[in-house]
């Protein structure tokens, strides 16, 4: 299967803070998943790398992971 364009073009910060804000509980916990929401692990840290990215980071030594597909069988 080839991705379509949109899964590689990245989001720019003020383009991620407006679709967050479209959140109705703003409180909810924000994370973050690398595998197509199989799992996510939590945010600890927003940082700057090269001068060009802003990056979400997970500075725990074991992330805590959470498995969302399982909830759904």
């Amino acid at each position: 299967m080839i991705n379509p364009p949109w899964t590689s073009r990245g989001k720019t910060v003020a383009q991620l803070i407006e679709e967050l804000r479209t959140f109705e509980d703003q409180t909810l916990e924000v994370r973050i998943s690398v595998d197509g929401g199989d799992t996510s692990i939590p945010i600890s840290l927003v940082a700057r790398a090269q001068g060009r990215y802003a990056l979400l980071e997970n500075c725990q030594d074991v992330p805590t992971v959470l498995n969302h597909r399982s909830r759904e069988a």
